[in-house]
């Protein structure tokens, strides 16, 4: 119980001699320090700091007692003091980061920063998205720091905070376990999905105000990563982003209510992400000799020759 006002600035000792005036109205400094076992010096300077916070109040007389404020007013009244204060801190933190925003950045260094080591390329991703307000813009292609990749815990929090993802993906990709488990669950949260046969411009973009990419969109793996701030570079990051997803094929949205049935679908929405007949047939529970028939049906029906142009074709129709 010594403890109880620590989280209002209140330590240890404090409390304890608070506490103690309130099991004993009216001691005086010579019965507290006898009682808890302090030396007067140090209970008389307690008290005076008691006094200030509005806990206790001295009664005049030879010897001075001391009684406690009503814990109820007290307490309170240190309660509203303490958020004043926490409302200081938020103002100012929010005033020092504008001046962060504000302050310009000097040449290539003032643009970039490189990120290295796995730990901190993750943090960076995390903190990142948890620092979005509006939107998040994700290319997701190799290479991954983990294999499986794991799936991204912070985008459903994000979007329960009204941010919105738009992510391109890398069609093979998605043959591997689990990935086209990971982005149907993102799309039924509300991430906007499309995908590419292929992709290799690895991107993660919050807010239009800071980037992160690969040290080279040729790399083999992700031990190294440059932090893009606001600059020409950046712009150039959200146009190729919005230059691929212009090209890339949806995966939800509108669904036209003449157009096939769930299976058939689920089936346009596994070829237009690129997966092989094994892996649709092993998520449909169907063979792979009816995925082929079933395929052809689909092709024949959009007046398409390639799987790809029955995914743009269907995209069209809205039935992606």
């Amino acid at each position: 119980m010594t403890g109880l006002l620590e989280p209002l600035g209140v330590g240890a000792a404090e409390s304890a001699v608070y506490l103690r005036t309130i099991s004993a109205p009216g001691s005086t400094v010579a019965e507290l320090a006898d009682c808890l076992g302090m030396a007067p010096g140090r209970v008389r300077g307690l008290l005076t700091r008691l006094v200030e916070a509005g806990l206790i109040t001295r009664v005049t007389g030879r010897p001075v007692r001391y009684l406690p404020a009503p814990p109820d007013v007290a307490v309170d009244a240190l309660v509203r003091r303490r958020q004043e204060e926490l409302e200081q801190v938020r103002g100012y933190a929010r005033t020092l980061a504008r001046r962060l925003e504000e302050a310009p950045r000097q040449g290539v260094a003032g643009m970039i920063d490189l990120i290295e080591g796995e730990q901190a390329v993750v943090e960076h991703a995390v903190r990142l998205q948890m620092g979005a307000r509006q939107e998040v813009l994700i290319v997701d292609c190799p290479p991954y720091l983990y294999s499986p990749a794991p799936g991204n815990q912070q985008e459903a929090q994000s979007m329960r905070r009204g941010v919105q993802y738009r992510a391109v993906y890398h069609a093979p990709i998605l043959d591997e376990p689990g990935r086209m488990e990971d982005l149907l669950a993102n799309a039924a949260v509300g991430e906007e999905a499309r995908v590419l046969p292929s992709v290799r411009m690895k991107m993660l973009i919050a807010d239009r105000r800071q980037a992160l990419i690969p040290v080279s969109f040729e790399a083999t793996e992700l031990r190294s990563v440059i932090l893009v701030h606001a600059s020409p570079l950046l712009s150039a990051l959200v146009t190729s982003f919005e230059h691929l997803w212009e090209q890339a094929v949806p995966l939800s949205g509108c669904r036209n209510a003449e157009g096939p049935d769930k299976s058939d679908r689920d089936m346009l929405t596994m070829l237009a992400a690129g997966m092989k007949d094994r892996a649709i047939a092993r998520a449909l529970g169907i063979t792979e000799r009816s995925v082929t028939r079933r395929m052809a049906r689909l092709l024949n029906t959009l007046g398409a020759e390639t799987r790809f142009q029955a995914a743009l074709q269907a995209a069209k129709r809205g039935w992606l």
